[in-house]
């Protein structure tokens, strides 16, 4: 099997998402078992990211498209159940309490919790940050991060963010894995912006470049999605040989070539990766 083989005033507004959360929730109206609220409040909550820790009703409702009285009632609840908080009763943000919807997944998930003593060892070996995600949607989701501190970048990175897939390393090795109908159905509606000059933003070159990590096995990353980040990414297989999730090196392009990106960090890395793909084997 192929081993990327995949089974499957305020600050302005933000503009929405290609299909907006109110789209997909209306488009799953006819399920008598969907219920909508809980789908708005879920929507309302994942409005929220690290450029916009503070929004109003109607940034959220432009960035969702929820109505803004369903958007009210949706903030209502959340601030008296403690998911949600405003000092102003104008302006919203998100409180601790956010953090347990996902503590029970990352403390229930082997992948997680196997992958960070791997991690670890990487990035004390190298001495730069290592992570590893996974495809949720369109973007890259992080799972496991360690705690070197990447000041190259302008989004920190943690257990939780999520970054766009088709310009990041770990996001293109999850990109490659999918199959031809899965790929095509994400670069017909992904969003291929310019993060920086060297942004692949034609679907078509970025088709041409996936064919490529896929074939390699690994994909390296020279500063497309912010300049001065270099990034170099490995699949990690599950049971099936399947692609499960993607780990990556990351280091400043001041500091590091590409040929030591290649020569040095890919074969730890995929030593890494090997290593942690066995061990979810047992």
């Amino acid at each position: 099997m192929n081993e990327f083989e995949s089974p499957l005033s305020p600050p302005s507004l933000a503009p929405p998402s290609q299909v907006s959360p109110a789209r997909r929730i209306e488009e799953m109206g006819g399920d008598p078992n969907f219920m909508s609220s809980l789908a708005r409040g879920l929507a309302v909550i994942d409005a929220f990211h690290e450029r916009k820790r503070q929004l109003t009703i109607a940034q959220i409702s432009h960035r969702t498209a929820i109505p803004r009285a369903a958007v009210r009632r949706c903030l209502h609840t959340l601030v008296k159940l403690g998911y949600v908080g405003s000092d102003d009763g104008r302006t919203y943000t998100l409180l601790p309490k956010v953090l347990t919807l996902g503590h029970a997944y990352l403390s229930s998930t082997p992948l997680a919790v196997a992958a960070q003593p791997f991690l670890d060892r990487l990035s004390e070996q190298l001495r730069e940050a290592c992570s590893l995600a996974t495809l949720e949607g369109d973007e890259a989701l992080y799972l496991a991060c360690t705690a070197t501190a990447q000041r190259f970048l302008s989004v920190e990175i943690r257990v939780g963010t999520r970054l766009p897939a088709y310009c990041t390393s770990l996001g293109q090795v999850l990109l490659a894995a999918l199959d031809e109908a899965c790929l095509d159905e994400y670069l017909a509606g992904a969003t291929l912006a310019a993060r920086t000059s060297r942004t692949l933003c034609e679907p078509q070159a970025l088709r041409e470049r996936l064919a490529e990590v896929r074939a390699q096995g690994w994909c390296f990353i020279d500063q497309e999605l912010e300049a001065g980040l270099r990034s170099i990414a490995v699949p990690v297989h599950d049971a099936e040989g399947r692609v499960l999730a993607a780990m990556s090196v990351s280091g400043h392009a001041a500091r590091v070539s590409r040929a030591e990106v290649e020569g040095r960090y890919l074969p730890a890395l995929l030593a890494a990766s090997r290593e942690l793909s066995a061990q979810l084997l047992r």
